[in-house]
């Protein structure tokens, strides 16, 4: 399990001794106004999840009907993100379907900027509860984060009904209204899952494990000359060096543009500082993006991008190389922008903004130049 998943210690929370964890949200306004539960047992799991395609594929949500949500408009967007968020955090998909189920039912996969008490967001959590503050539980990354947090560590999740996990995360007094949304958010799951990228990077940051400079580096050119970078920031005396070729240019200007925005999972980076997670970016989509802009056209994943332009070796890089880490040379995970003077931006993992970091703490496998 790797980033927030690996920091998760196993802890009993079994469903009759909760009442001594700390993460327990109140019931929300949804289940504290209704408890006649719905019927979806008999949905047609097929028909929703080519529903939902559609609307992931860009058909207009308002002229599409998905049975069981009324604002698909706004509900898919916030599903969407749900499973992107798990997927960063190696959740399977079986956790991902209890995370959507238990956000249907609190607050109908609505960003709610209220609840029962003090509740807010897609999983009613309370800021007086230890979730984290309101503006950070009204953020769907942080609030999907702190619910898989808190299922990882109910010993045998796994095992549980649906109802009950649900339940030992959220402590509703209404636990089994968790399980008439499943069969809705397992459909949700699979179709969403499906259309978010197969071979994307694994939201590893690259920074991790014992780093190795890269091969005929000398200090002046490894990043060591530049004192700590706060993050999202460009660090002081960097300038794109002379004789970089336009069009890296071009792409490097347009990722530092983005320095500081969030990292999403599976986000397409159209949109990094706009109110959708989802049109935030992760590794290869902001190379993908950045080059866009400076009219070269790349693939949509790391384990692509490794295979486009020419290989060039780390001993010879120029500004706008692309640099790929973790995993392998054929199949890396990891992918960065090389930005000359030992520096590289990236954007690195879930919960991480996008950075610039010395090259010294890559362990680079291969190098691609696409200009």
């Amino acid at each position: 399990m790797k980033a927030l998943a690996a920091g998760v210690g196993v802890v009993f929370l079994s469903p009759l001794l909760l009442a001594g964890t700390a993460m327990l949200v109140a019931t929300s306004s949804e289940a504290a106004h209704s408890s006649t539960l719905n019927c979806f047992s008999d949905v047609d799991t097929g028909h929703i999840a080519k529903q939902v395609a559609r609307i992931l594929d860009g058909a207009d949500a308002s002229t599409v009907h998905v049975a069981g949500l009324d604002l698909p408009a706004e509900q898919i967007p916030n599903a969407q993100t749900i499973v992107a968020t798990g997927i960063s955090l190696d959740v399977p998909g079986r956790g991902r379907t209890i995370a959507l189920a238990t956000a249907l039912q609190e607050s109908r996969l609505r960003n709610l900027a209220y609840g029962d008490r003090d509740s807010l967001g897609l999983f009613q959590q309370r800021p007086s509860q230890n979730w984290g503050t309101a503006e950070q539980i009204r953020d769907p990354v942080h609030a999907s984060q702190q619910f898989y947090k808190a299922l990882l560590k109910v010993s045998g999740w796994q095992q549980l009904t649906l109802a009950q996990a649900a339940q030992s995360v959220q402590r509703s007094s209404y636990p089994d209204a968790y399980a008439q949304w499943e069969p809705l958010a397992t459909a949700l799951q699979e179709a969403i899952a499906a259309s978010l990228p197969a071979n994307n990077d694994t939201a590893t940051d690259a920074g991790s494990g014992e780093p190795a400079a890269a091969p005929g580096c000398d200090t002046a050119e490894d990043g060591s000359s530049f004192t700590t970078i706060p993050e999202g920031t460009i660090p002081d005396g960097y300038t794109i060096p002379a004789g970089t070729d336009p069009r890296a240019r071009k792409a490097i200007v347009w990722a530092m543009h983005q320095l500081g925005t969030m990292y999403q999972w599976g986000g397409s980076c159209t949109a990094p500082r706009g109110p959708d997670p989802m049109g935030r970016c992760d590794c290869s989509s902001l190379m993908q993006q950045a080059y866009a802009h400076a009219g070269v056209t790349l693939t949509r994943t790391t384990y692509t991008q490794v295979r486009e332009g020419k290989a060039v070796s780390s001993r010879a890089l120029k500004p706008g190389d692309l640099l790929f880490s973790r995993g392998s040379a054929d199949r890396p995970e990891h992918v960065g922008m090389y930005l000359g003077k030992g520096l590289v931006i990236e954007a690195p993992r879930t919960g991480k903004p996008v950075r610039i970091t010395p090259v010294k703490d890559w362990d680079v496998l291969a190098a691609r130049r696409v200009t």
